[in-house]
């Protein structure tokens, strides 16, 4: 179905959305249509953030919002849908659109297996009506969904249509650009060099895949790199629970603008707990790039001092090689917590692979990494597969 059409069933024309890779042709279609006009159409930091936007235009006027997501996302609209929207609540209607990734039977990686099993049982026990789009599904199917919807929306309920991959179509494709010249792949590599066989957290999306695809070119091992594939915008926190049991080594936590945005209140828990170890790298291309490149809010704000005011030691943000060069030396050898904003390009490359080893190897040889660590390095910082450490 076409993004045109599905819209068009849907009515509404308030939309507020974490971007999703297999939305691409609503999210094309938004911004074509919208763009970024937050009277129509607001991409938000998390999806939480989303219920809470189309629960305040509905009681500005009265009419139902629709916010879409990856249902990687649902957990952070149990909340709102549960405390805010249910209509033991306040009964404020919503339309949820949710692409469906990790469906059963269609492969996708280890992130969304288990999501993808319970995607409709999640909805279906916050009491919302739930209608799954495929790629036969015709107008006229849809709009009996509607139909059906409508009685509920109406008493203040909730529903969703849940995508299937390759169901929407359509939307005029975006090409999403900026002005950085630091492409983020090679931010990585020198980032790794200054880290060395300090411990690495780095977040889910494209940053873990070209850190893990690095490794493999130099011949290295992975066992200094937790690549975060899944828990968006929890990196961070995960550097700062290892970096407070290991003060002894410095720890270097990879991070993407749209996941830092996505739990900013993270920044502030790790100025209060002030670790003298731990370095928080931003990779900021104003972008969701994994899911697309639609816009994130961070091409506006001043990340620095955001993390200045939370209690950081030191906050810069660097826009050349030269200058990541010389602030990657001087946040290894300065105070800690620091924080280190790349602007990089919107920017990778087509034949980018991903992780060829399971979630659960990358784990145990991290900790083993970790149960090593202040041993002699020859046995902390073996070479080669997995397994270092076991």
């Amino acid at each position: 179905m076409r993004a045109e059409e599905f819209t068009a069933a849907l009515g509404a024309d308030f939309y507020a959305g974490v971007p999703d890779s297999q939305l691409k042709a609503l999210c094309d279609y938004l911004m074509e249509r919208y763009k970024t006009d937050p009277k129509h159409h607001v991409i938000a930091a998390n999806e939480g953030n989303c219920a809470a936007l189309a629960a305040g235009y509905f009681l500005a006027t009265g009419k139902t919002p629709v916010v879409y997501l990856q249902n990687s996302g649902i957990g952070n609209i149990v909340n709102p849908v549960a405390s805010l929207l249910h209509e033991k609540v306040y009964a404020v209607p919503m339309i949820f659109v949710v692409g469906w990734r990790g469906e059963p039977g269609v492969y996708d990686e280890p992130q969304h297996i288990y999501q993808g099993e319970v995607t409709l049982q999640l909805l279906e026990d916050m009491g919302m009506a739930t209608f799954v789009l495929h790629q036969s599904t015709t107008k006229e199917e849809l709009a009996a969904a509607m139909e059906r919807f409508r009685p509920l929306l109406a008493a203040g309920g909730q529903a969703a249509i849940v995508v299937r991959k390759g169901s929407l179509t359509g939307g005029r494709p975006v090409a999403y650009q900026n002005d950085a010249v630091i492409v983020r792949e090679e931010a990585i590599r020198r980032i790794a060099a200054a880290a060395g066989t300090d411990p690495v957290v780095s977040t889910t999306g494209k940053a873990s895949r070209e850190l893990f695809e690095l490794r493999e070119a130099n011949g290295q091992g992975h066992q200094f790199d937790f690549l975060t594939v899944g828990s968006m915008g929890h990196a961070s926190s995960i550097a700062l629970g290892i970096a407070l049991q290991r003060p002894e080594k410095q720890v270097w936590c990879i991070d993407g603008d749209g996941a830092a945005l996505m739990h900013m209140g993270a920044m502030a828990v790790i100025g209060a707990a002030h670790p003298a170890n731990l370095i928080h790298i931003i990779l900021n291309n104003g972008a969701h790039e994994t899911v697309g490149g639609m816009p994130t809010a961070a091409q506006t704000i001043d990340l620095p001092a955001i993390a200045r005011a939370c209690g950081y030691e030191s906050a810069v943000r660097v826009d050349t090689l030269c200058g990541l060069d010389a602030a990657l030396a001087a946040v290894k050898g300065g105070k800690c917590p620091a924080l280190l904003e790349i602007r990089c390009a919107i920017a990778s490359r087509k034949d980018l692979g991903r992780p060829t080893v399971s979630p659960q190897k990358n784990k145990q040889a991290f900790m083993g990494m970790l149960r090593n660590m202040g041993e002699n390095e020859s046995e902390a910082g073996c070479s080669g597969s997995f397994g270092c450490g076991e």
